[in-house]
């Protein structure tokens, strides 16, 4: 029996490679691109933080630390202020509420610093009664040495001020009451420690606890001024608001 011859079968068909396209072979010639991460802001800001607060923190405890030592060389106080005596030659009322009043005191100013000397500028001074302004006048500039006691002398007075009719001021004067009497001081001062001068810092000296009587004729009147106290503060304004 004959065998029979079965064609070979035909070869499957091969596809030619495709010529690889310009962003093909481009892109196989380039590197790969890795994006680089960004550095992260806040993480930055908080670096900057820490290192000023860092700094702050340094100038502060450099600061304690020259205070301390000048405080321990120089054992630097306040000055103090007594007032000494005031007389009284005016204080009255017109029948128009017109204010007039003449005062002269003499406020004692000592100096307690064995290295230290202050320089003051003129003095504003006002009296005050009854939360009514009842006289104005000026210190001259002086110095206060090493130690120093020092006699301040001014006349304070006002002519012709308005008083409210119901006013305890006014209530005082005619029923011949003893009246409260309270003084401010306001200056500049610096001082020299050493070779070293501070800059100028206002201060206000304040006095209260003084008994003042209207004079009733041409003799003036002297106030009681056992029981004043005078109480030196800083005037230093932060922004808007002053302590």
């Amino acid at each position: 029996m004959a065998e029979k011859i079965y064609p070979a079968a035909k070869p499957a068909a091969v596809n030619p490679p495709l010529p690889a396209t310009k962003p093909q072979q481009y892109n196989h010639s380039r590197p790969v691109y890795r994006p680089q991460p960004r550095r992260n802001r806040r993480s930055c800001c908080c670096s900057c933080c820490l290192w000023i607060t860092f700094i702050i923190v340094i100038l502060i405890v450099i600061a304690a630390v020259a205070g301390g030592v000048m405080y321990v060389l120089y054992r630097p106080h306040r000055p103090t202020f007594t007032v000494s005596n005031l007389h009284i030659s005016q204080f009255n009322l017109t029948s128009s509420n017109k204010l007039n009043t003449n005062f002269n005191f003499t406020i004692t100013a000592r100096n307690p610093n064995k290295k230290i000397v202050f320089y003051y500028d003129p003095v504003s001074v006002t009296f005050n009664s009854n939360g009514i302004d009842v006289g104005d006048g000026t210190i001259a500039a002086f110095t206060m040495n090493k130690k120093n006691t020092t006699a301040l002398k001014a006349v304070v007075s006002t002519i012709g001020k308005s008083v409210d009719d119901n006013s305890e001021l006014k209530s005082d004067l005619k029923n011949k009451k003893s009246l409260e009497l309270k003084i401010e001081l306001d200056t500049k001062v610096k001082a020299k420690i050493g070779s070293f001068k501070t800059k100028k810092l206002p201060i206000r000296v304040k006095c209260d606890g003084i008994k003042a009587v209207a004079p009733t004729g041409k003799t003036a009147t002297t106030a009681t001024t056992s029981g004043a106290k005078c109480k030196v503060d800083l005037r230093i304004k932060i922004w808007k608001w002053t302590v």
